[in-house]
């Protein structure tokens, strides 16, 4: 394999002067100095203090402008002058240079204060670019937000239209629809069910009652909607946007790694993704669209940060925004700001310097007051899942919060091992090939399924909903169905015997349970906007629900028991809030499948206002994760970067290998030789020789092919514009005239014109012997960002490792195909 090949995730300099690295290890005796580096610059990317890197950056500008002084070049410009524009443009499928894009900011911030001591445009135009990066980041909050209010209020309306319509106003869902003609502002859900204003689509065709003929029209309709809705979904991606498929955050966590995907954020991926989530969550598909927020949201940070220079050129910085703009989607999906926040610092950002942490938080303010301003969750409260109750817990329910943490790591490790088997048969299979007949046999099995039993036929935001509430006089469903004692001064707050319908509730769930864990695992994958975090909320909340009430049934069975002592304070009056255990079974499934631990803590009591129960959720979510990890470290976005063959290098692992650079620079023993450059000897011809048989993205410069001493590196695209514009503006440039990336030229008064070149010269690259230790190597590209290293020994030129050597030695050393370190 070459060393350099076009999809080597290795990129082209974003500007004409080249920066100033100087980071070579010597030996095994400089990792001390290595780690003291990277220790500096924290865990989320190349945060080095470059100021000494940005001195010699400068001093180089003002020995370029004195170039002409040399003897002998008195009449040989450099070729860049006019191509600042065309530098810093990444091509599709490739990495950023983090270090160089960072340095290029801190130019840019420093030509900005020095044009502040001019006159006042020059002042505002500083301000502006000071400001700019709140701006955006106000305007990604406002998008982001008002996405949300209208994807909610959309996905409500055409939830409920698989049961009828409002005829007096059909864009009312059934909620509003009766509202609207009731005087009385206290109706409730059954309420609201046989209101006069609301036509179930029995009752359209003329059927009325709860006959077998209404079933089955009321059964018919339900599904003809959930197939229109799931195949118009389908067909909008396919048609006008194949990126808008699935969540979206495996692809979001490898683009703010550094990865170009190009379209992945774009405004058509913006609009089909909104209203892809619309159509599939009102389908009734085991899915939700609260990960695919994010992918949303980090669309509208894309957009808008074209409107800002300072974003749009640099790809380091644009991360900035979109990891704020991550933190918004969160933020909207649950109404959470503080745990989107953190979400985006903990999942999925690979660099977050601690402005980004101040915008994260304003951006994800900003979308949660908009959401708040549309109110679509109807109510007076920003979170999805408001609780009203604050009954204590003990110490003793520890035991069964931590069952539920381990339950939902194992469920954790069941759907990710099965819904990666099932995503490998469809890349491998026929099946793969026809999307479209995917969907439609996934939504029919659905919706034939599940409309049976209510549990599996409501949605599933209604579904968690019902599960963590905790039972009132004004509930009359199965699952409160208890023999109260209605002497006592409080008979809700007290648990009781349950009664034939909690009996029958269970059975249900447990049905229930058993068909969205399996029909989940085919779901997600598929070529529709498909997320999972409100799945695996809703099948956790089972879970906890149903282990809430067999420890109230035990506890209230065996009241006289010691060991319920302190639930128990008298005959009548125990308390076990089986609410409360399918909240924190929400969060040890979530946790389960995503392997998080703050964020969710902090997304849950946040999502359902009960701060006092912080403690068993983060009992559930601990143990969740300890379970999971002992099996697979993967979380199941982790398993679909691997999957997909994403060039993600995870902070989170550790390399333990034994492996040194020579082991992993190419050329190989059998592999061509190395193609360079020589510094002062090499013609034009010679090079676009090169550039026309090789797809390298770079070439090694060296004093001469016999010596192979390092001199720099030059990128392919910087050559080739540099020669480009030389033949079109430079008289006497023809196919022998020399290159220079020298400081001296020399020129020959009956000889071809030269070029000099030395500006697209990198004369500090990243170096390495090789003897060094590949875990020293592999930390190098993790937190400096870097595309590639040169390989030396004594100052000779070896060899080069890029960033696809060292994810297939990573691959090889685990046994997997290295190969499949591509974009796919």
């Amino acid at each position: 394999m070459d060393y350099r090949e076009t999809d080597a995730l290795v990129m082209d300099y974003s500007d004409s002067n080249p920066a100033q690295r100087s980071l070579t290890v010597t030996n095994t005796d400089d990792e001390s100095l290595l780690n003291a580096m990277i220790d500096g610059m924290g865990t989320h990317g190349a945060q080095h203090d470059l100021n000494g890197y940005m001195h010699s950056f400068e001093q180089s500008d003002h020995h370029y402008e004195d170039a002409n002084d040399y003897t002998g070049a008195s009449n040989v410009m450099d070729t860049l002058e006019d191509l600042s524009l065309e530098f810093g443009k990444y091509d599709d499928f490739h990495t950023i240079d983090w270090l160089r894009d960072i340095a290029r900011d801190r130019m840019h911030h420093r030509q900005v204060v020095k044009k502040r001591q001019g006159g006042l445009w020059r002042r505002l135009k500083g301000a502006h670019d000071a400001w700019s990066g709140w701006v955006c980041v106000l305007l990604v909050g406002l998008a982001a937000g008002t996405c949300a209010g209208i994807v909610d209020i959309g996905t409500s309306w055409m939830s409920d239209l698989k049961e009828g319509v409002c005829l007096d106003a059909f864009w009312f869902n059934r909620e509003q629809c009766c509202w609207s003609g009731s005087s009385n502002n206290e109706t409730s859900l059954s309420e609201e069910t046989d209101c006069g204003q609301w036509h179930s689509w029995s009752r359209m065709f003329g059927v009325e009652g709860d006959g077998t003929g209404s079933y089955f029209i009321a059964y018919s309709m339900y599904i003809l909607w959930a197939v229109f809705f799931a195949m118009v979904a389908a067909l909008l991606v396919r048609m006008f946007a194949p990126y808008a498929c699935g969540s979206g955050v495996p692809e979001i966590k490898t683009i703010l790694s550094g990865f170009i995907i190009r379209g992945y954020l774009g405004k058509w991926t913006l609009l089909i993704k909104s209203l892809g989530m619309m159509l599939t969550v009102a389908s009734g598909l085991s899915l939700g669209y609260e990960a695919p927020f994010v992918h949303v949201a980090c669309c509208c940070g894309n957009i808008f940060s074209y409107l800002f220079p300072k974003y749009s050129r640099n790809e380091a910085k644009k991360r900035e925004i979109l990891s704020a703009a991550a933190a918004a989607g969160v933020s909207v999906a649950f109404g959470t700001p503080i745990g989107g926040v953190l979400f985006s610092l903990e999942e999925v950002s690979y660099y977050f310097p601690l402005k980004t942490l101040w915008r994260s938080f304003f951006c994800a303010l900003v979308a949660a007051f908009i959401l708040r301003s549309i109110k679509p969750f109807g109510n007076d409260y920003l979170v999805m899942f408001s609780i009203d109750y604050n009954e204590p817990w003990t110490l003793l329910e520890l035991i069964p919060f931590i069952l539920i943490g381990a339950l939902g790591g194992l469920f954790g490790v069941f759907f990710i091992k099965y819904n990666i088997k099932w995503c490998k048969f469809r890349k491998t299979s026929r099946l793969g090939k026809f999307p479209m007949f995917e969907v439609l046999g996934l939504v029919l099995i659905t919706s034939l399924l599940s409309y049976p039993n209510h549990y599996t036929r409501m949605n599933s935001s209604e579904l968690i909903r019902l599960l963590v509430s905790r039972c009132g006089p004004e509930d009359n469903s199965e699952l409160c169905d208890y023999n109260r004692n209605s002497d006592l001064s409080e008979p809700y707050k007290w648990s009781a015997l349950a009664g034939e319908g909690v009996g029958s509730a269970v059975w249900k769930l447990t049905l229930a349970l058993l068909f969205k864990m399996i029909i989940t695992i085919f779901t997600i994958g598929t070529k529709i906007p498909a997320g999972l975090f409100i799945p695996s909320m809703a099948i956790g909340s089972i879970i906890g629900r149903l282990v809430g009430i067999g420890m109230e049934q035990l506890v209230v069975n065996n009241v006289d028991s010691v060991f319920f002592s302190k639930i128990c304070e008298s005959q009548d009056k125990c308390i076990i809030t089986p609410g409360l255990y399918a909240m924190v079974g929400a969060a040890a499934a979530l946790g389960g499948v995503t392997r998080m631990t703050i964020s969710l803590v902090v997304i849950m009591f946040e999502l359902t206002g009960g701060l006092e129960y912080i403690v068993p959720m983060m009992v559930a979510v601990m143990t969740s994760k300890w379970v999971g990890d002992a099996f697979n470290r993967d979380s199941i976005y982790d398993a679909h970067i691997t999957l997909n063959g994403y060039p993600y290098l995870d902070h989170k692992e550790e390399f333990t290998h034994t492996t040194i650079a020579a082991d992993v620079m190419r050329p190989r023993r059998n592999d061509p030789p190395l193609a360079v450059i020589t510094q002062n000897s090499c013609t034009v011809e010679e090079a676009e020789n090169l550039l026309r048989n090789t797809e390298h993205n770079g070439f090694p410069v060296v004093v001469s092919r016999e010596s192979q001493y390092l001199v720099g590196f030059v990128l392919r695209r910087d050559l080739n514009l540099a020669i480009a514009n030389a033949c079109k503006t430079s008289d006497g440039v023809v196919s022998n005239s020399i290159i220079y990336l020298t400081e001296q030229v020399s020129c020959d008064p009956n000889g071809p014109a030269p070029l000099k070149l030395r500006k697209i010269l990198d004369l500090a690259p990243v170096t390495i012997t090789d003897q060094t230790p590949m875990e020293i190597v592999v930390e190098m590209f993790r937190k400096l960002g870097i595309r590639q290293t040169l390989v030396t020994h004594k100052g000779c030129l070896l060899g080069i490792i890029t960033k696809k050597d060292v994810l297939r030695h990573i691959a090889q050393l685990r046994n997997q195909d290295p190969e499949s370190i591509l974009f796919n």
